[in-house]
């Protein structure tokens, strides 16, 4: 069977976002998403993790992480493997304590300035659905709910 074109796998607009956020991450606009360009993008967020997590990142790609691969590895993961795990740990890495949440304050301040921004009016919408108890936002539940499923485990912390 001949494999699918990447690019029939999506909508239009949303091959347009992924374009959006691939030339927002390779920083150096050589076409390639590569280990200084991740150290920059996660420093503009505010911690870069180490060099032995980068490149782990970009074994997933297994070759150069040029847009087509990117929107590879996306169609896996939104595909139901292994993309539950990689959101929850890119939150994690912001999770110093390992508590499973973060700030929702935090949370909408890199939702507004890094990236594509996201509206007041977006961060409402997204907020309506976001499970958020005393100022915490749960990005273990939000992950399991953002992949149309929770295993008995996540819903027992819930």
């Amino acid at each position: 069977m001949a494999p699918q074109n990447v690019f029939s796998m999506f909508r239009q607009s949303q091959v347009q976002e992924f374009k959006e956020a691939f030339t927002l991450i390779d920083v150096n606009r050589d076409g390639v998403i590569e280990i200084d360009d991740l150290k920059s993008i996660y420093g503009n967020l505010g911690k870069v993790p180490a060099d032995s997590e980068l490149k782990e990142m970009l074994k997933e790609a297994k070759g150069p992480l040029n847009f087509t691969t990117f929107l590879n590895l996306f169609g896996e993961k939104m595909g139901g493997t292994d993309g539950e795990e990689t959101i929850r740990s890119a939150f994690a890495m912001f999770d110093e304590e390992g508590k499973g949440v973060l700030p929702e304050e935090y949370i909408k301040d890199l939702l507004e300035n890094m990236g594509d921004n996201f509206t007041k009016e977006e961060i409402k919408q997204t907020w309506k659905e976001a499970p958020i108890s005393k100022g915490m936002f749960n990005y273990v539940a939000f992950t399991a709910k953002v992949k149309g499923k929770q295993d008995e485990e996540e819903m027992a912390k819930a």
